[in-house]
């Protein structure tokens, strides 16, 4: 089955959601003294496609904003993919080929 633009961007809204949700989730957790997420788990699911509903989610619950390593991986992960969609809207739109036949 091929990728396409809008399942890609159907997996990107229901993952940004779950980013989010997790986030909301994890501060009622501590706040009631339930079990918790793993920040692990919170960071994978930004890595992942949901890094917008993570950092979302942290600056409206206010939650992990001034754990350390946890606002620096995420800061990470957030830097990482701005990179990857850069250069792949510079792939994608033949940039890089008019950029090559200069050298």
């Amino acid at each position: 089955m091929p990728l396409t633009a809008t399942s890609l961007l159907c997996f990107l809204v229901a993952i940004n959601i779950t980013s989010f949700c997790q986030f909301w989730y994890d501060k009622h957790a501590a706040r009631s003294g339930w079990r918790r997420i793993r920040e692990r788990t919170l960071l994978q699911s930004a890595f992942f496609g949901g890094s917008i509903g993570a950092m979302a989610g942290r600056h409206v619950f206010r939650h992990k904003t001034r754990k350390e390593p946890f606002r620096t991986h995420l800061i990470l992960i957030v830097l990482f993919q701005m990179i990857v969609s850069v250069a792949c809207a510079i792939f994608a739109s033949g940039t890089l080929d008019a950029l090559a036949s200069l050298f």
